[in-house]
C-alpha cells in the first residue's frame, strides 16, 4: 500500500543540496516521489510519496541517515523532524504501477 507523508524540516537550501549530493543520483528503492518545497517564511517541506512504509524506512536506514549524517560533518542532530502521515484515498500517475482507490 502506497506511504505519503509531509515533513517540515529545520534547515536551508544550502545544507539540502549537501544532503542531495549525499545521496547520489541512484534511485532509492521504493521511492515514487519526493518534493521539496520552499514555504512562505523560508523553511522548507518535503512531501514524499513510497511504494511502502518499510520500503521507506529502509531508504532512512541504509541511504538518507547516512546522507545527512555527512551533510553535517559526520553527526546529525538528534530526533527526527515531525513526520505527518497522509491518509491516501487515490494515487496514481506514471511513476505508480498501479491505481490505489
Amino acid at each position: 500500500m502506497v506511504y505519503a507523508y509531509i515533513q517540515d524540516v529545520p534547515i536551508g537550501e544550502d545544507l539540502y543540496r549537501r544532503v542531495i549530493g549525499e545521496l547520489g543520483p541512484e534511485p532509492m528503492t521504493g521511492q515514487l516521489l519526493h518534493l521539496c518545497v520552499r514555504q512562505p517564511d523560508g523553511r522548507l517541506r518535503y512531501i514524499d510519496v513510497w511504494d511502502s512504509e518499510q520500503s521507506c524506512a529502509n531508504a532512512f536506514e541504509e541511504r538518507i541517515h547516512p546522507a545527512v549524517n555527512a551533510a553535517f560533518g559526520g553527526q546529525r542532530p538528534s530526533g527526527e523532524p515531525e513526520v505527518h502521515r497522509l491518509d491516501v484515498l487515490h494515487a496514481t500517475g506514471a511513476l505508480l504501477e498501479q491505481s490505489w482507490a
